[in-house]
C-alpha cells in the first residue's frame, strides 16, 4: 500500500524565517510615529493640485479632522506663510466630532501656503481629567503628582516668567493641593506652548491659496461697444468719445468697464448686419474678427483711435473709480499679420484654403482659429503671452477672456503663471459657456472669475440648486460672475418678459453672486427682439453694426442698476458667496435667500424675489433664523433697501405680496429687535 505524504511548501515571494525568528516584511520607521491623524483639510482643491482662492484682508478659513486613538485629547495648529517666508502659527479650535477650525488673514497678493499639524495634548488631557475627578471628589494625591511631572516638562521648555508660575503650580500639586491651578489659564497656555508635541502628526504636504485683490472677488461689470454712440449721431464713435460715457457708468456704481476687442477688423469674409455673409462697403464687421493690414492683437482700430487714446481712457476711468477691462480673443481674421508671419499656426484644408471657425451648424467665415497642435507651439505660446503683457504695459490689468475652453488647459496654466510672476494683480474673467467640468477646470487653473449658467436658470428650483452648488462644492476655487445678458445671449425670458423680467434678473444677479455684469445699453433699455424666434441673437446686433443709444429714456433701468450697486457696496454680506442660504416659501414664484457677514460688523441680508412680475404673487416665507446668525425665537426688524419700508418680523412664517408694477423683490437688511 502506498502512503501519500504531505510535504511543506514555501511561498516564493514571502521571506523564510529561521527558528525563533519572524519574517520582517516591511521596514519599521526610524522614529516612533505620531498617534495623531490629520485629514479632511479644507480648502483643498483636488488634493492640493491647485490653489484655492482668497482675498487680501479676508480671513482664509481652514478646517481639518484631527484625531487619535484612545482617550487622550489632541491639539491642532494651523501653520501658514507667504511665499518662502518663515512659518507662522495659529491655534485651531474644536468644532466637535474631531473637526478643528482656524484661519489666517493674508495681507498681500500672491501665493500663500498652509498646513495643519496635531499632537497628543498630554498636559491638557490631564487637566481635563483632573477637573472631572475634582468635581466628583475622587482626585487623589497620585493624580496631582502625575500632573506635577507633566508641568515640570512644560516648565523646562518655557521662558523665565512662565517657568516661575509653572513651578509654583507643580509645587502646589506635590503638596497635595490643586488650589486655583486647575482653572487657571496658565496651564492652558502652557499645554499649548510648552506641553510637548513630539511626535507630531501632520497633513502630509501643504495646501496653497492664491490671494487676489478685493476686486477679483467682488465686482460689477458694465460692457459697451465704444464704436457706437449715445448722442444720437450716426457715426463711428472713438475711444475719446468713450471717456464721455464713464461718468454715467460710475454713477450707476459699476466697478469695471469692459470693452469688446478694440483691434483692427479684417476685410476678408467680413460679416454684414445681422451676421449676413454679404457685407456692404459701409459694414463695420465683427470686433472678434481680429487683424488687418493695420495690425493684430496689439494694435488699435484706426477708427477708434490710438494707443495714446487707450492710455487716456485708462486714466479717465481710474479718476472715476473705475477700471478698464479689455477682451482677449485668441483668434484671427484671414487678414491678420500672423497668417503671413506664422502660417504654421493655422490649419489648412485639403483644397489649400484656410480652415475658418465653425460651431456646427454655425459658421464664422470671418474668423480663423489658431491651431495649437503645431510644431512651433512654443513660439505661439510666447506670442500669446506677450499680448497680455503688452496691454498690461498700457495700464490694463483686467481682462475678459473669450472662449478659453477652446484652447489647451496646459497652455492656460502656463500663461497664468507667467502673468502672475510679474503682475499678480491681474484679473481674468473666463467666458467659458461650456460643460461644467471644463468650466471648473479653467477656474482651478487660475482664472479669477467665471461666467456662469445663470442666464438659463429661470425657476426657483433651478436657481436654488445651481447657486447652492456654487456656494458649497465649488466655492474654494470658482468665483461665479452672473450676467443676465451678453452681446451673444438674449434668453427667451428676456425676449418675452419685458422690462419687469429684466428688473428681476438684475436683482437676482446682483444679490445671488458677489460678481455680476450687464451688456450695458441693451440691458438698461430692455433690448429684447431676437433676430428670429428660437434664436438668442439680437436683431440688429451691435456685434455687426453701429448703434445709436439714447440712454436718457424714461423707461431705462439705470436707476435700478444704480440702486442695486449701492446696496451691494453698503452690505458686506452681498460682497461674498460663502454664506448664501435659501429659505423655504410656499409659492414657487417666490425665491428667498440670505447672506451674512461678520466683518466689519454683523450684516444680515434677506432677499425675496418675485420670479413672475407680470402677475400678483404672495405667500409665506419661512425665515430660518439659524442661517442668519440670529438666536432661535429672536424677532428682528427687516428694512427694505429697495422699497424703503420697515417690517417687524420674527422667526418662521412671514407674509409677502407683490403686485405688477412693484419693485422686483425685497432686499431686507435685518437687525435684531
Amino acid at each position: 500500500m502506498t502512503v501519500a505524504r504531505r510535504t511543506a511548501q514555501t511561498t516564493p515571494d514571502r521571506p523564510r524565517s529561521h527558528a525563533g525568528e519572524r519574517a520582517v516584511v516591511h521596514d519599521l520607521p526610524d522614529t516612533r510615529p505620531s498617534r495623531v491623524v490629520v485629514e479632511g483639510v479644507r480648502p483643498s482643491v483636488d488634493g492640493g493640485r491647485f490653489p484655492a482662492k482668497g482675498v487680501v484682508g479676508t480671513p482664509v478659513e481652514v478646517s481639518a479632522d484631527v484625531f487619535a486613538d484612545g482617550h487622550d485629547h489632541v491639539a491642532a495648529a494651523l501653520r501658514y506663510r507667504y511665499g518662502t517666508e518663515a512659518w507662522r502659527e495659529m491655534p485651531m479650535h474644536p468644532l466637535g466630532n474631531d473637526r478643528y477650525s482656524g484661519g489666517f488673514r493674508p495681507d498681500r497678493i500672491g501665493l500663500w501656503e498652509f498646513t495643519v499639524v496635531g499632537w497628543i495634548d498630554h498636559l491638557g488631557t490631564w487637566v481635563a481629567d483632573a477637573r472631572t475627578k475634582q468635581e466628583a471628589g475622587v482626585l487623589t494625591s497620585v493624580d496631582l503628582l502625575i500632573g506635577a511631572e507633566l508641568i515640570d516638562g512644560a516648565s523646562s521648555r518655557a521662558g523665565d516668567g512662565e517657568r516661575t508660575e509653572l513651578q509654583r503650580a507643580a509645587r502646589s500639586f506635590r503638596e497635595g493641593s490643586a488650589d486655583r491651578w486647575l482653572d487657571d489659564e496658565v496651564l492652558e497656555r502652557a499645554a499649548w506652548l510648552h506641553g510637548g508635541r513630539r511626535p507630531l502628526g501632520a497633513l502630509g504636504g501643504t495646501r496653497t491659496v492664491w490671494v487676489d485683490r478685493p476686486l477679483a472677488a467682488c465686482s460689477a461689470w458694465y460692457e459697451f461697444f465704444p464704436r457706437s454712440t449715445v448722442d444720437g449721431s450716426n457715426r463711428h464713435a472713438t475711444l475719446a468719445d468713450a471717456i464721455d460715457r464713464l461718468d454715467h457708468i460710475a454713477e450707476l456704481g459699476f466697478d469695471i468697464v469692459y470693452l469688446p476687442p478694440i483691434h483692427p477688423i479684417g476685410e476678408t469674409n467680413r460679416k454684414g448686419r445681422n451676421n449676413s455673409v454679404a457685407a456692404t462697403e459701409t459694414d463695420v464687421g465683427s470686433p472678434w474678427a481680429i487683424g488687418s493690414s493695420a495690425g493684430g492683437h496689439t494694435a488699435v482700430h484706426p477708427d477708434l483711435g490710438t494707443l495714446e487714446d487707450v492710455k487716456r481712457l485708462v486714466a479717465a476711468a481710474q479718476e472715476r473709480g473705475l477700471e478698464l477691462a479689455l477682451d482677449i480673443a485668441f483668434q484671427c481674421s484671414p487678414d491678420h499679420p500672423w497668417l503671413q508671419q506664422h502660417p504654421e499656426w493655422f490649419r489648412y484644408r485639403p483644397d489649400g484654403s484656410i480652415q475658418y471657425a465653425e460651431n456646427p451648424p454655425k459658421r464664422y467665415e470671418d474668423i480663423v482659429p489658431i491651431h495649437f497642435e503645431n510644431d512651433d507651439w512654443k513660439a505661439l505660446w510666447v506670442a500669446l503671452r506677450d499680448v497680455f503683457l503688452f496691454w498690461i504695459d498700457q495700464g490694463i490689468t483686467a481682462f475678459r477672456v473669450d472662449n478659453p475652453h477652446t484652447k489647451p488647459f496646459r497652455f492656460w496654466e502656463w500663461l497664468i503663471a507667467e502673468i502672475r510672476a510679474t503682475h499678480p494683480e491681474t484679473i481674468l474673467l473666463s467666458e467659458s459657456f461650456t460643460r461644467p467640468r471644463r468650466l471648473e477646470a479653467l477656474a482651478k487653473l487660475g482664472f479669477s472669475q467665471s461666467y456662469t449658467y445663470f442666464a438659463w436658470r429661470a425657476s426657483g428650483t433651478e436657481l436654488t440648486e445651481y447657486f447652492t452648488e456654487l456656494a458649497t462644492e465649488a466655492v474654494d476655487y470658482l468665483r461665479p460672475n452672473a450676467w443676465p445678458n451678453t452681446p451673444d445671449i438674449l434668453t427667451e425670458q428676456l425676449q418675452d418678459g419685458g422690462l419687469p423680467v429684466f428688473a428681476t434678473r438684475a436683482l437676482l444677479a446682483a444679490t445671488l453672486s458677489a460678481n455680476w455684469g450687464v451688456y450695458g445699453p441693451a440691458f438698461e433699455l430692455g433690448e429684447h427682439l431676437p433676430i428670429r424666434r428660437g434664436s438668442e441673437e439680437y436683431l440688429d446686433s451691435e456685434k455687426y453694426q453701429l448703434r445709436r443709444w439714447k440712454l436718457d429714456q424714461p423707461r431705462s433701468l439705470a436707476p435700478l442698476l444704480g440702486r442695486l450697486n449701492a446696496i451691494r457696496r453698503a452690505h458686506a454680506a452681498l460682497r461674498q458667496d460663502r454664506t448664501l442660504a435659501f429659505h423655504p416659501t410656499d409659492n414657487p414664484q417666490l425665491l428667498a435667500y440670505s447672506k451674512t457677514a461678520g466683518e466689519p460688523a454683523p450684516d444680515r441680508v434677506l432677499c425675496i424675489v418675485n420670479l413672475d412680475p407680470a402677475n400678483s404673487q404672495g405667500g409665506w416665507v419661512n425665515v430660518q433664523t439659524h442661517l442668519l446668525d440670529l438666536d432661535d425665537g429672536q424677532s428682528f426688524w427687516a428694512s427694505d433697501e429697495l422699497g424703503g419700508e420697515r417690517y417687524g418680523w420674527g422667526p418662521g412664517r412671514n407674509y409677502v405680496r407683490f403686485e405688477p408694477g412693484d419693485p422686483p423683490g425685497h432686499i431686507l437688511a435685518l437687525e435684531p429687535r
